[in-house]
């Protein structure tokens, strides 16, 4: 249980050419959110002013060389480069893929040792930030490696929660990848999340079908029939509240979303576009089912306006104010496991 001093938030810079670092220090920029919790950007203090200075932020911040420096109250920056990289604003540079990863890799280090209590992660491109001893699709894949625990990438927006069977993957590969077991296991990391991340004690989950119309009772392909509703009704039987599969192109547009707690949508964008739909701006990248607590914003590196201050900081802030509320619903969760007499309130008699 934390007992003293504010949660300590690690934020990892994403590629410094797009507006990871721009939606970061807008976010901390408004006094107010220090007294939420104590940001820890891991950059450099070369990066972090030059930034400052092309986007004319009216900000001031503690340089530090580790996370167990940072003061409260402040923003803070940990040096993990001294060089000066060449920032190109809007471009996909090797340099802002290597610097990404720098960063990433120092911030989840201070996760790992418990220097930082949450993680918030800035956008990244998925292509430049490819190397040798980096290869992989994206920060949930890196985290399910670093960090303990059934991965799984899930969107949030208030009660709005998108999960996903697979993710970064070819459409060409999804059917196939989609097996019984894969289903039992993001089942139950989504349930687990839901109780111990969000409070939910009963948690409803909605699964949505592979193929158009769940596949038409195997009209339209049979991995519904074969694998999606068998495992549905297993998991039912042994408890869990689990509902499906449910035709994805009326689901949304119906509002039978509002019905369930969360969603488990079967790829990417069948998850993806309605979720960004209903919430962009609002809604929030959650890996569940790791021990260490990590967001993101719902965008990408908008190479576009980057350099511009032209960038939207809101679901950056909602993935800072997600992360402290997952941490908290946490402590809590556990405390009450801990002492199971303390779920119970009895009246006592005057």
């Amino acid at each position: 249980m934390k007992e003293k001093g504010k949660i300590k938030l690690g934020i990892s810079i994403g590629d410094f050419n797009g507006i990871g670092c721009e939606v970061a220090l807008k976010t901390f920029q408004d006094p107010r959110m220090l007294d939420f919790c104590t940001p820890i950007i891991f950059a450099s203090n070369k990066l972090i002013s030059q930034q400052k200075s092309d986007l004319e932020l009216n900000i001031s911040f503690n340089g530090i060389n580790n996370a167990s420096q940072a003061v409260d109250g402040k923003i803070n920056v940990v040096n993990v480069w001294k060089e000066a990289p060449q920032l190109e604003y809007g471009k996909a540079t090797d340099q802002g893929g290597e610097y990404a990863i720098k960063s990433l890799r120092a911030a989840v280090a201070a996760l790992k040792s418990n220097a930082l209590d949450v993680l918030v992660t800035a956008p990244i491109n998925k292509n430049n930030i490819q190397a040798e001893d980096f290869k992989f699709p994206g920060h949930t894949d890196f985290l399910a490696q670093e960090l303990n625990g059934e991965s799984l990438m899930f969107m949030v927006a208030d009660t709005l929660r998108v999960g996903l069977l697979t993710d970064h993957i070819a459409v060409k590969d999804v059917a196939q990848a989609i097996t019984p077991k894969l289903i039992y296991e993001k089942v139950a990391t989504m349930e687990k999340s839901l109780k111990m991340d969000f409070g939910i004690r009963r948690p409803k989950i909605a699964l949505l079908g592979i193929n158009p119309h769940s596949g038409d009772n195997g009209t339209i392909g049979e991995e519904d029939e074969k694998i999606l509703k068998p495992a549905i009704q297993e998991l039912f039987d042994q408890g869990t509240l689990v509902y499906g599969p449910y035709s994805a192109d009326s689901f949304f547009g119906s509002n039978t979303h509002s019905s369930f707690d969360a969603i488990l949508a079967a790829y990417h964008d069948q998850g993806l576009i309605p979720f960004k739909t209903l919430s962009f701006g609002k809604g929030v990248n959650y890996t569940a089912g790791l021990e260490k607590i990590r967001t993101s914003p719902d965008h990408g590196t908008a190479y576009e306006i980057a350099g511009k201050g032209e960038a939207d900081e809101s679901s950056f802030k909602e993935a800072v104010f997600t992360a402290i509320k997952v941490f908290k619903n946490r402590e809590e969760y556990i405390k009450l496991n801990k002492n199971p007499l303390q779920k119970q309130k009895v009246k006592r008699a005057s």
